[in-house]
């Protein structure tokens, strides 16, 4: 039996087998974090984007690093395989059935690849995207709508994070009064009165004149109503009606008045 193949020799392809299956999990772990980190990425504004984007780099790159080694690895156990084969000289059980295994395992792991493959490929296309986006000057309409898109979908503490972040990237534009009402709108929602009155203070006091005057002079109203404080909320109710007579919100405020005692 000297040129035929030992069991030690059937125990090294098995141990490669083992090690790239090893591998084979840990691309994918990796595979599963790079599309976690990238959705973020997305939804993050432009400086934490920019921010993790050198990491979903870095993870791609060594995620491409780790096919191409496998890649090899695949090739070499192939290889050895047949080399095997050739080596032995009549047929017997173990040989017969570590080949079918091992092509089995072989055709497997390919198919694998293929699709890691078409997943980093996916990723370099997302990276390549959120470059470009990042890239380009920012938009504040969208901007502005994201954020109020993310609010009406529910999620408060990340709309008013958008909406800060609008405020401190376009401190001159003309939807700022807005955003500044609706960071007040978030916390009126958490039914944290206290900070909404403050917020939606600020918004009168920073923008008169502004069309969101009225509507936060209304919502202070609600607010300090919700805190017991009917006295505070009758005078802003009457100021309402004596400042805004022709705002939408002003047969709001007579409503609120007439039931208030």
């Amino acid at each position: 039996m000297a040129g035929c193949a030992t069991r030690s020799d059937m125990q090294l392809v098995q141990q490669d087998m083992d090690e790239l299956k090893s591998r084979l999990l840990s691309t994918e772990k990796n595979i599963a974090s790079v599309t976690v980190v990238a959705k973020e990425v997305a939804e993050k504004s432009s400086r934490e984007a920019l921010n993790d984007l050198a990491s979903l780099r870095k993870g791609t790159a060594d995620m491409q690093a780790n096919l191409d080694a496998m890649r090899i690895d695949v090739q070499v156990m192939a290889g050895r395989v047949e080399d095997l084969m050739l080596a032995a000289k009549k047929p017997f059980e173990d040989i017969t059935l570590l080949k079918e295994d091992t092509s089995k395992s072989v055709a497997a792991m390919e198919e694998r690849l293929k699709k890691l493959e078409a997943a980093v490929e996916g990723s370099n296309t997302r990276i390549a995207a959120i470059t470009k986006s990042l890239e380009s000057p920012p938009n504040p309409e969208n901007s502005y709508k994201l954020a109020l898109d993310t609010l009406k979908n529910g999620q408060t503490a990340k709309a008013r994070d958008m909406f800060a972040a609008f405020a401190e990237q376009f401190p001159q534009h003309k939807l700022l009064p807005n955003a500044r009402y609706w960071i007040g709108e978030t916390y009126y929602i958490e039914k944290n009165y206290e900070q909404a009155v403050v917020e939606f203070q600020r918004v009168i006091k920073e923008y008169p004149g502004k069309e969101k005057v009225p509507a936060a002079l209304l919502k202070q109203a609600l607010s300090f109503r919700e805190l017991g404080d009917t006295k505070s909320a009758k005078f802003i109710l009457r100021e309402i009606l004596d400042k805004y007579p022709q705002a939408d919100e002003t047969a709001t405020a007579k409503e609120m008045l007439s039931k208030m005692k």
